[in-house]
């Protein structure tokens, strides 16, 4: 017999053990800065603008506090680093940035701040391919064409870029260095300025980033001899990696986002765990693919190891290639 007593304690007793219903969740506090400011080194207008627009604004939503982007360009993102770099680590500032960031060490012996002292890596956002294009009429063939066109006759062969020291100028020495060839390398203020020079035959191929060329592939005004992925593209399966030609060689572009070094690990790791959330984001997933581009927002440990790898191997390119900044 269950007596009105008996069936409290029932009653409590199935309170206290899960019975397969979703438990309410404790709402998590809100984020100890009441406004969160996203620097991007570079001038407005950059490939990667939109995509980091996008991750403030979700982020902002998650952690129940206002978020803004500032662009704030120079020095191939040395300005606008350095500032994050100095700021408090109180979860107001934080700099959203590409791979450029491990290239600087290399090119500004003076840099005024160290990236991996005084950056605290928070999470990947994502990993862009550069392709090696030419024109669609060009009479290189593919890569082992334009190898062996190098070889036979070093230094006559030129490459452009988007300026002196961009992720895609060190992609083109990193090839050279890698393949044994003597390529030259012209300068554009700018990839735009570079593909239009490759249309007008100024020069003979160029790296660019697959945000930036992707359209001028699918339209067929250019022809892409190779990629700088480890491995193919999975929108690009005809397209070799350059590391068919050249084994080992890579050199992905990347998102990565950073705080002052010194911000609290419990605020990283929930800065973490709110971003790998965002994978879901259809309009943030959906931005990355038309370009190509492979989500990772996997956390702290893969950006400092990316950081680690790639801070010493810019510098041995720059030092070899005798690269200097402008």
């Amino acid at each position: 017999m269950v007596t009105r007593r008996s069936a409290m304690l029932l009653g409590t007793g199935a309170l206290a053990c899960p019975t397969g219903r979703s438990q309410a969740q404790p709402e998590a506090p809100a984020w100890p800065a009441r406004q969160a400011r996203f620097v991007i080194p570079f001038a407005p207008g950059g490939g990667q603008d939109v995509y980091w627009r996008i991750v403030a604004d979700r982020l902002g939503r998650r952690l129940r506090t206002t978020t803004f982007v500032e662009n704030k360009g120079g020095a191939g993102g040395g300005l606008g680093a350095q500032e994050v770099a100095r700021g408090a680590a109180d979860g107001g500032t934080f700099l959203a940035t590409t791979n450029s960031l491990a290239i600087l060490p290399a090119l500004y012996p003076a840099l005024g701040f160290d990236p991996e002292r005084d950056l605290a890596p928070i999470s990947l956002l994502c990993e862009v391919a550069s392709g090696l294009l030419v024109r669609t009429d060009s009479p290189i063939r593919d890569l082992p064409d334009l190898i062996a066109r190098a070889r036979a006759q070093p230094g006559r062969l030129t490459f452009g870029s988007g300026g002196v020291g961009s992720s895609n100028h060190m992609s083109g020495a990193l090839f050279a260095a890698m393949a044994g060839i003597e390529i030259t390398h012209v300068p554009y203020r700018g990839i735009a300025q570079a593909m239009t020079a490759i249309y007008a035959g100024e020069i003979d191929c160029a790296f660019s980033s697959m945000l930036e060329l992707l359209g001028h592939v699918r339209q067929g005004r250019v022809r892409l001899l190779g990629v700088t992925s480890g491995e193919r593209l999975p929108d690009l399966p005809d397209v070799p990696a350059v590391a068919e030609a050249v084994p080992g060689y890579a050199a992905p572009n990347w998102f990565g986002m950073f705080a002052p070094r010194g911000l609290a690990p419990t605020l990283v790791g929930r800065l973490a765990t709110e971003l790998e959330a965002l994978r879901a984001d259809e309009e943030l997933k959906a931005r990355l693919a038309a370009s190509a581009a492979v989500v990772r927002l996997d956390g702290p440990a893969p950006l400092a190891a990316r950081m680690a790898e790639d801070v010493p191997k810019w510098k041995a390119v720059v030092a070899r290639a005798n690269i200097r900044a402008e």
